[in-house]
């Protein structure tokens, strides 16, 4: 705990120096590529990269974070005519020493600054790295032939890799208020045995949260004999969308010690595999569901909640069932199979504290917490009124939330009033919209927005009933407890 503590109270520079550095010896670490190697690649003597290896395997990322150097920048020139010399250089090819300082000389006159010498301009251009004038010599194809590292993505093992992608659905469907709407889907599959490890559904385009949430599902035991699939993997494959680039995430998959392998732009090496699991989605899926573009039909559409229930079904009963082409066997089989044990967190709340992006302050009162119009209790708030907690929540489920106080889990308050309810942002919106309505109208209501909302759920649940004597399904969607 102590590191975390100290790597947390680094500021943000630090941490993504420290990042920096994690990157460079990252190839060592995970695929045996050589210091020497490495160093030639980088530009970074193997003293410095041995020491950074040394520091990471015992401190973590916080043995990465140190002092600048201070030697730095003894070249003494005005950034402006740094800039200008490394941009003639890089923007000419094969133009000589003498031909920049002679460019550059022209510029500082005309500027009226002081003019650099021959040898400065040489020592400016020398530090100028080579993978750098590479590219813009010769393109980003030679570049990548040379510079490249290529990391082996076919997996031996359940866990060793996991590939996660997002997909804007063909399938249109209706929200409660009647919007037709295209769902993306973002998907975590495991690369050994095909089966998916987590999904998130969603109405709105990609974001950090999504793929937190559906991360956060993947790793956590789902406690359910048909989807056993879950634990720390050993690497984490995707694209360079910005919700998988983002720092958060970046830095919780150093801290489980999970190495992110990004495809390079344009050049998705390995992610054939999740794109053909979206071509099954349709082929075996969606195809057959009203509302599929494709049809172009657009009679008795679906809901966004009979669309997750239809695919966690077509996900555990006919996908993971199903013999895959490649593998030969059912992905739920192929990773079964394996009898290995899961890395799993210490507990579900490290995973919370680590994944749920969604983070908000609040001081505890002597009821309890608000929040969002709710009041949450929990009999260890007492010891803590008049403090400053941090609390986070699943905005899936708003009928609790968990609390943490510098930096440590402290419990899981509830709202009485939601409590017999799952209860997310979306049906909080809905409620203060028709309670506002019902307010605009006719001046007065009886009902709350707690009373809107148990009202709607208690609907849903009719409507569900009513619904399952005709088509029986015990099949639910899994909500991480």
């Amino acid at each position: 705990m102590e590191s975390k503590r100290l790597l947390s109270c680094c500021s943000e520079n630090s941490r993504r120096e420290a990042m920096e550095k994690y990157y460079t010896i990252q190839p060592y670490l995970i695929d045996g590529v050589s210091i020497k190697e490495i160093s030639s690649i980088k530009n970074v003597s193997k003293r410095t990269l041995h020491y950074w290896v040394k520091q990471y395997q015992t401190h973590g990322l916080i043995g990465l974070i140190t002092k600048p150097r201070s030697d730095k920048g003894t070249i003494r020139v005005d950034d402006l005519i740094r800039n200008e010399i490394e941009q003639i250089y890089l923007l000419n090819k094969r133009l000589t020493v003498t031909s920049v300082h002679r460019q550059a000389t022209s510029f500082c006159l005309e500027k009226k600054l002081k003019v650099p010498s021959y040898y400065q301009v040489s020592s400016i251009i020398k530090a100028i790295p080579t993978s750098l004038t590479k590219l813009a010599h010769e393109g980003e194809r030679s570049f990548q032939n040379k510079y490249d590292l290529v990391h082996r993505t076919e997996a031996s093992k359940p866990n060793e890799i996991w590939q996660a992608d997002h997909t804007l659905l063909d399938i249109e469907i209706l929200t409660e208020n009647n919007e037709v709407i295209r769902p993306w889907l973002t998907i975590i599959l495991d690369d050994y045995s095909r089966a998916i490890a987590g999904y998130y559904l969603s109405p709105q385009a990609p974001s950090a949260i999504q793929t937190s949430l559906s991360l956060h599902q993947a790793i956590w035991n789902k406690n359910r004999a048909d989807w056993q699939i879950c634990g720390i993997p050993e690497k984490f494959y995707t694209d360079h969308g910005s919700d998988f680039t983002s720092n958060h995430l970046e830095q919780v998959a150093v801290d489980l010690k999970i190495h992110l392998i990004f495809s390079s732009v344009g050049v998705p090496r390995g992610r054939g595999k999740i794109e053909r699991f979206f071509n099954t989605i349709n082929q075996l899926f969606l195809q057959d569901l009203p509302g599929y573009t494709k049809n172009h039909s657009t009679n008795n559409l679906l809901s966004f909640q009979e669309l997750d229930l239809k695919f966690t079904d077509f996900i555990i009963n006919i996908y993971h069932q199903r013999v895959h082409g490649t593998t030969k066997e059912a992905p739920i089989n192929r990773w079964n199979k394996s009898g290995f044990l899961p890395n799993l967190p210490e507990s579900m709340e490290q995973l919370d504290l680590l994944l749920l992006t969604v983070a908000k302050v609040r001081i505890v009162q002597r009821d309890g917490i608000h929040f969002n119009g709710f009041r949450y209790i929990n009999a260890h708030l007492s010891a803590y009124v008049g403090e400053a907690v941090l609390i986070r929540y699943d905005p899936r489920d708003l009928a609790e939330i968990r609390i943490f106080y510098q930096d440590h889990f402290l419990c899981t308050a509830i709202a009485p009033d939601l409590s017999d309810f799952t209860v997310n942002l979306k049906d909080i919106v809905e409620a203060r919209k028709k309670h506002y309505e019902e307010l605009k109208s006719s001046g007065f209501s009886n009902q709350t927005i707690t009373d809107h909302i148990v009202q709607k759920k208690q609907e849903d649940i009719v409507a569900t009933e009513q619904k399952s004597t005709r088509n029986k399904t015990k099949l639910r969607r899994y909500h991480n407890e």
